[in-house]
């Protein structure tokens, strides 16, 4: 399939994600995120993406995780979705901003309750002496939030990749894949093609 060169490169990802929900049996969401440790190290690990329109694509984790302590120092990072059954990739770049708490909390309120208990409960990469000590921590807090609601933590945040560029490309026989980058400008984007 050739890749055309449509005017909305924020459209055409969301055609595609709509596409690999269809065809990729878990998590076609999942996307790895790249950051940088303070050295410059890069650092790489699988998370959701749990929305995208023209702000930029968006996902949560706990503030004082690695991923979260990284982002704090420098505000910039890739993303790289791949979905095998379909023969495409979608490389993001770009600097990252928080997203405002009332969307944070939005988005906490509609998740299983379970996964917000878990937010509370887990000191997310952080040395675990072991698993008891986890379940114990969730223990703790399905008790304290007992009855009632389970207000967003401070310390549990979203994140929204503004993308700079944006390159997608698809699988072709002989290894001549196809790759298109969208690079963004004061006027909206413009395209170029790579070589594979």
């Amino acid at each position: 399939m050739t890749i055309t060169d449509p005017p909305d490169p924020i459209a055409e990802f969301k055609a595609w994600l709509a596409e690999a929900e269809k065809s990729e049996p878990i998590n076609p969401n999942g996307v790895a995120l790249a950051t940088a440790t303070p050295d410059g190290t890069p650092s790489v690990r699988m998370v959701l993406l749990k929305g995208v329109d023209e702000r930029g694509f968006v996902f949560y984790t706990n503030a004082n995780s690695q991923k979260g302590q990284e982002l704090a120092v420098n505000p910039k990072a890739s993303l790289c979705f791949y979905w095998r059954s379909l023969g495409r990739q979608v490389r993001v770049d770009g600097d990252v901003v928080e997203v405002d708490g009332d969307e944070a909390d939005a988005y906490f309120q509609s998740r299983d309750r379970g996964a917000r208990l878990g937010a509370w409960a887990s000191k997310q990469s952080r040395p675990l002496e072991g698993r008891f000590d986890l379940e114990k921590s969730v223990a703790e807090y399905t008790a304290k939030f007992n009855i009632g609601d389970i207000p967003r933590p401070d310390f549990w945040k979203g994140y929204r990749v503004i993308p700079g560029t944006i390159e997608f490309w698809t699988e072709q026989l002989f290894r001549l894949h196809e790759r298109l980058v969208y690079h963004r400008t004061e006027d909206g984007w413009t395209t170029e093609r790579l070589y594979p």
